[in-house]
């Protein structure tokens, strides 16, 4: 029998790690970060359990990877999803209704991952979060953004807020209000996207009055 190609076994690594990266979203999102060992996501991925640690440092950078893996596939799908647009706001609504759907879908996963990125590791810098960055960037891009260096770092500092919003414990945001915020400062329509209408969001908010002007002291 002939070797292998190097083309043949680094298909063969990769989806050996994308088993893995697949396995931590599943068990984290079921049983909790601290309930899930290493080799329960190997088993779950049918890996030998050496081969995680020759992919990830350990658990927080593998759940990392793996959640930014899962953003990616899901933002990649809203923006691609039909009927196709190009047009920038859509693209900018699509993104942030992916980004609030996933949080309100997987609340203990990404609440997980939001306590790992405030550790002292902070972001990791896998292929996976490059990837989801690229797509971001693209997004704030398309939407206009005069200085996109400046504008991409906002809006995801304005997701991961929301995001938090969505999950803290015993005090949830609703996704509806969140979104409006969001669409608000990005000035896009209500209706671009997708609404959540009755949905796990609730209806879209009334408009809030305007607030009076000060009234000048004497």
């Amino acid at each position: 029998m002939s070797p292998r190609s190097a083309s043949v076994n680094e298909e063969m690594r990769r989806r050996s790690r994308e088993r893995l990266l697949q396995a931590a979203v599943e068990l984290v999102g079921e049983r909790g970060y601290e309930a899930t060992t290493l080799g329960d996501i190997a088993d779950r991925a049918g890996s030998a359990r050496g081969l995680v640690s020759y992919y990830f440092p350990g658990k927080r950078q593998l759940l990392q990877s793996a959640v930014h893996r899962l953003m990616h596939r899901t933002l990649e799908a809203a923006l691609e999803r039909e009927p196709r647009s190009e047009d920038g706001p859509e693209r900018l609504a699509r993104a942030i209704d992916a980004i609030l759907t996933l949080a309100v879908e997987q609340p203990r996963l990404m609440r997980t991952h939001m306590a790992g990125i405030l550790q002292a590791e902070g972001f990791v810098q896998c292929p996976e979060q490059q990837r989801l960055a690229f797509l971001l960037r693209d997004t704030v891009a398309r939407y206009g953004a005069r200085d996109v260096d400046a504008d991409y770092p906002l809006l995801r500092a304005l997701l991961m807020g929301a995001v938090f919003a969505v999950v803290v414990p015993g005090a949830p945001m609703p996704r509806a209000r969140l979104r409006a915020e969001l669409f608000q400062r990005y000035g896009l329509d209500w209706e671009l996207g997708v609404p959540p209408g009755d949905g796990p969001g609730g209806p879209a908010p009334e408009p809030e009055p305007a607030a009076a002007p000060p009234v000048p002291s004497a």
